[in-house]
């Protein structure tokens, strides 16, 4: 595939001319031009700028096929629950920056994160002020026998 044509056909299907990008993205038209043309070829900002001013995400730009790409989460993680954690506003957010910040890990860190929030999991909770109580009479038998 061939970004410029790519570019161009997408920009001509939302029928907007170059002069209209130039507006959406800060790019200059000879840019848009050397590019659909394939004289110069985009950085990934560009890309991701272009892919706002087209109103698509970045993906579509970049994919040429007939059937849509498979989703790499499983689908029972994309399906409304609606409750769920992790589904919508700031949790969704994080979990979305989580996935990314995974990515870019080693298969072996990644793993002893794994194993160390596995075992803070396993930890038995204990409330605030029951932590308060129970540390007040070893504090208290500690300082009578110093004294």
């Amino acid at each position: 595939m061939i970004i410029g044509e790519r570019l161009r056909v997408l920009r001509e299907q939302k029928k907007l001319s170059q002069g209209d990008i130039e507006k959406r993205t800060g790019l200059l038209r000879c840019y848009l031009s050397r590019v659909e043309n394939g004289h110069t070829v985009p950085a990934i900002e560009t890309l991701e700028k272009l892919a706002r001013a087209l109103e698509m995400p970045l993906y579509q730009l970049l994919y040429d096929g007939d059937e849509p790409p498979q989703p790499d989460v499983p689908a029972s993680w994309t399906e409304s629950r609606g409750s769920a954690w992790g589904s919508s506003g700031k949790d969704l957010r994080f979990m979305r920056k989580l996935r990314h910040l995974l990515s870019k890990m080693d298969p072996q860190d990644r793993t002893l994160l794994l194993f160390t929030v596995q075992q803070m999991a396993r930890r038995k909770k204990v409330p605030a002020a029951a932590a308060a109580a129970a540390a007040a009479p070893s504090a208290a038998a500690a300082a009578s026998s110093a004294g």
